[in-house]
């Protein structure tokens, strides 16, 4: 197998650029950015491509606008998964509801299933979900502008929108539709539901203006009473306009569920 070393010296070799030319190119593209750490010394070359040595984050940036390479596949040569970022992501434990601030090109861990042609508009049988994840993009949630949207996560605490949204559920977020509706939905299934920013974080939930106050309501299999705020204190990131929610609980939450008691505490 080719090392990583080893590929940007046939790479070099094939543009006919000299360890000089390199240096060169470096130090320019270092007076540029206003730092020497995107400066590349002939010595630091050769290490890079003969030694083994692993360039910095800066000299990958050098290397790859000098032999014009795509930057996130030279650091998947050095092993950095940069397309299992937000799968990679989903495995860290963050209890609180949060935005993602990955790129909607990102590959996410989702159902195998949904990578084998199955018909989304129909009701099917997904029997051999369990067995393992596949990478999918995230833009699988919704065929408009990407540009327009952003993602969020429903914190493995988060109950306040269950069942309608599971806590560990991945939400696409429109960020053009950020005023709350005063009506005009037949049931609760219809009603907008809105991703909130606050002091203490984030929620999740139906929404309602009540002169200076934001209320933002939970369903109504929630034990949580409604959240207000100051809207002054809070930004209305979007409305919800997808939603992704593994079906495995038992590996995606480790969670209490809120109608299983809890356990005596230890004597």
């Amino acid at each position: 197998m080719e090392r990583p070393g080893e590929k940007l010296k046939r790479i070099r070799e094939r543009l006919k650029l000299t360890y000089r030319d390199v240096e060169r190119a470096s130090q320019q593209i270092a007076e540029r950015r206003r730092s020497d750490e995107f400066a590349i010394a002939l010595s630091r070359l050769a290490d890079i491509e003969n030694k083994r040595t692993v360039p910095t984050i800066y000299r990958i940036y050098t290397l790859s606008v000098v032999y014009r390479l795509d930057y996130q596949e030279v650091l998947r040569w050095y092993g950095v998964p940069t397309e299992q970022m937000v799968s990679d992501s989903l495995q860290v434990r963050l209890d609180e509801t949060h935005l993602i601030h990955f790129k909607p090109e990102s590959a996410a861990n989702l159902p195998q299933a949904l990578e084998q042609g199955i018909d989304l508009t129909q009701t099917t049988f997904l029997g051999h979900l369990g067995r393992g994840w596949g990478k999918l993009g995230l833009d699988f949630l919704n065929t408009a502008d990407m540009r327009q949207h952003r993602y969020g996560f429903i914190g493995l605490d988060d109950w306040s929108m269950h069942p309608i949204l599971r806590p560990g559920s991945m939400v696409l977020i429109d960020q053009n539709k950020r005023k709350i509706a005063a009506g005009g939905w037949a049931s609760e299934v219809d009603r907008p539901i809105y991703f909130v920013e606050h002091r203490g974080g984030y929620a999740c939930g139906w929404c309602a203006l009540c002169g200076d106050r934001l209320i933002v309501e939970h369903h109504p299999a929630s034990p949580a009473p409604p959240s207000i705020f100051q809207i002054s204190d809070t930004d209305v990131i979007g409305q919800v306009a997808g939603v992704a929610m593994h079906l495995d609980s038992q590996k995606r939450r480790q969670a209490r569920d809120p109608a299983t008691p809890a356990p005596p505490p230890d004597l």
